[in-house]
Order: structure tokens, then sequence, then C-alpha cells
């Protein structure tokens, strides 16, 4: 069961900015904590940033200063603001429950930094 469906992704220059979203069906999502993971080609799926239900936010030392996540509980959206892009942030990324990911990760959105 597909679960949760993120967009946004695109092919962006260095220093550049990108919206991503993430929307699931489940009227539960306003419980959760949430996360945006990401995974690069032949790396492991990290961890990037991720809110509590009552907003709560924590970011990886990579990105923290650049990112935002937030969440729109009554549209069972997570969001995430990237700016000042860098091409080590090149990946797919994904959304998911924080910590406990549940088996069913969505396609993800692709996000291309250029150098």
């Amino acid at each position: 069961q597909v679960q949760f469906v993120e967009s946004g992704g695109g092919l962006v220059q260095y220093g550049g900015s990108l919206r991503l979203s993430c929307t699931t069906s489940r009227s539960i999502f306003s419980f959760w904590t949430m996360g945006w993971y990401r995974q690069a080609p032949g790396k492991q799926r990290d961890l990037v940033a991720h809110i509590t239900s009552r907003g709560s936010t924590t970011y990886a030392d990579s990105v923290k200063g650049r990112f935002t996540i937030s969440r729109d509980n009554a549209k069972n959206t997570l969001y995430l603001q990237m700016n000042n892009l860098k091409p080590e942030d090149t990946a797919v990324y994904y959304c998911n429950k924080h910590p406990d990911a549940t088996s069913f990760w969505g396609q993800g959105t692709q996000v291309t930094v250029s150098s």
C-alpha cells in the first residue's frame, strides 16, 4: 500500500531553492512525528529533518540553517523548504514517520543540484 506521495523535486542550480511536499490520506497523520529522508545512489537512506505533531523540529547538521521542515495537519501534508542548495544535496527525498517509519515508502522525489 502506498502511504506517502512526495512531490516538488527537480533540477536546480547551486544555491537555488526547492519546496518539497508530502501527502498522505491517513487521518491519523496529525498524531505522527514525521521526517524527511534522502538517499543518494549507492548510499544509505538518511534522516534529514523531523517534526513532531506539535511542530518541534530537528535537523541534521548537514542541512541546518538551509532547510525548513513544516506541516499542515489540516491538509495531511508535510513540507521541506530547501534553500542554498548544494550538489551534495542531490538525492531522492522521501517522507515517512520517525523514528518508527512504515515499510510502505513512497516513490520519492528526485532533487538534483548542479555545480
